[in-house]
């Protein structure tokens, strides 16, 4: 699977999943055993590492939501796309951009970068 706009719905839809297990099986599913997770604010390293990564941003912004901003663009490996986080029916507070590498299909490798953070966050 590389196609972008694909993995990048799987990959919001991961960030949204509120279940654990759920999150354990998308990332089973969507992401290589070794997958890496960088952005300015932090960092994990694993399946387990990037499911806490995820538990955490969920307990911080109990209320807010990923979503895909505009078109998820790629070639090879590589796959770029934007996103949203705040509340349903709201212009998003936070913005950033993602980048992934693919390995067999699946996420290996994601940088991260904020493009819109407001003071608080």
């Amino acid at each position: 699977m590389t196609d972008p706009t694909t993995i990048a719905h799987r990959y919001i839809e991961l960030w949204n999943e509120r279940t654990a297990g759920r999150r354990r099986e998308l990332l089973s599913e969507s992401w290589t055993t070794d997958a890496s997770y960088v952005d300015p604010l932090m960092k994990g390293d694993g399946r387990d590492g990037i499911e806490a990564l995820i538990a955490g941003v969920q307990q911080r912004f109990p209320d807010f939501r990923f979503k895909l901003i505009g078109e998820p663009d790629g070639y090879g490996d590589h796959i770029r796309f934007s996103w949203g986080l705040g509340p349903d029916g709201a212009d998003s507070p936070i913005k950033g951009t993602d980048f992934a590498v693919l390995k067999d299909g699946r996420i290996s490798r994601v940088t991260g970068f904020l493009d819109q953070v407001p003071t608080g966050a």
